[in-house]
């Protein structure tokens, strides 16, 4: 598929999804709702996406939502809003159901939903100069794209609310303090670091992964006894894997293994 605001590439089993609207400073506009709602939907119907890399073109990772274009719509923006969201939801919802894990490599400004899209990867890597603000109260609107799940799941419920009422602006260390971002690197090596880290991510066992993912995912919401069964039903699942058969006679022969993400 063709994007107007995004760009996705996939070899040897890495997808590339990058935030190209670099001009405007990729904003969250409703091109972009849509676009992303399409890209959820070719993510998960491919067979050949092992890991997705998060980047961005231009100065700016994300300046968050389009406050010209809300400006425009003022008296439209409560059914707008809807039906913008409608997609973009669609589209996070459905990237999140992934067995690839997601790695942002962040630069930049990230603000508003481009944080909470950062929020809901597995691992964040930010450049040196990066800055995360929290954006939604400065223009007296509460958050979307995921960011309250996303954000509470990363910085636990206080530090995630302190965050979002106080409109926060975090530098690139306080936010691997504040646990929204995993490792900080100089900004020269952001890049090679960050795919680096999503090839490696890309070579292993991507059927064991997703399992891991959605059980993290849901751990703080669910029962003791249906987390446990869940664990054992996900685990039952991966050992009749290709990847698991692998992985277990690669040990024994005492070789590394060759995993092929089925």
């Amino acid at each position: 598929m063709q994007y107007e605001t995004l760009e996705l590439t996939v070899e040897d089993g890495l997808a590339r999804l990058v935030l190209n609207q670099p001009a405007l400073g990729n904003p969250f506009n409703a091109q972009m709702c849509a676009d992303m709602g399409r890209v959820g939907s070719e993510l998960l119907g491919r067979g050949d996406v092992r890991a997705v890399l998060l980047s961005a073109r231009g100065k700016f990772f994300s300046v968050g939502g389009d406050i010209r274009m809300f400006a425009e719509q003022l008296d439209t923006l409560p059914t707008q809003i809807l039906e913008w969201t409608s997609t973009l939801h669609m589209g996070l919802a459905r990237i999140k159901r992934l067995n690839a894990p997601l790695i942002a490599s962040v630069h930049g400004i990230c603000m508003g939903g481009g944080v909470a899209l950062v929020g809901a990867c597995d691992v964040v890597y930010a450049g040196r100069s990066a800055r995360f603000g929290a954006a939604y109260p400065q223009i007296g609107y509460s958050c979307d794209a995921g960011a309250s799940f996303a954000l509470a799941s990363r910085m636990g419920i206080a530090r995630a609310r302190r965050f979002l009422l106080f409109n926060e602006m975090l530098s690139a260390d306080q936010s691997l303090t504040a646990g929204l971002a995993d490792y900080v690197v100089d900004d020269a090596a952001l890049a090679d670091t960050a795919e680096q880290a999503a090839r490696q991510l890309a070579l292993g066992p991507t059927r064991a992964f997703g399992e891991i993912r959605r059980l993290i995912d849901k751990a703080l919401r669910t029962p003791l006894e249906s987390q446990l069964e869940d664990e054992a039903q996900a685990l039952s699942g991966c050992a009749a894997s290709a990847d698991a058969r692998e992985g277990i006679t690669a040990f024994v022969e005492k070789r590394a293994p060759d995993f092929k993400g089925r």
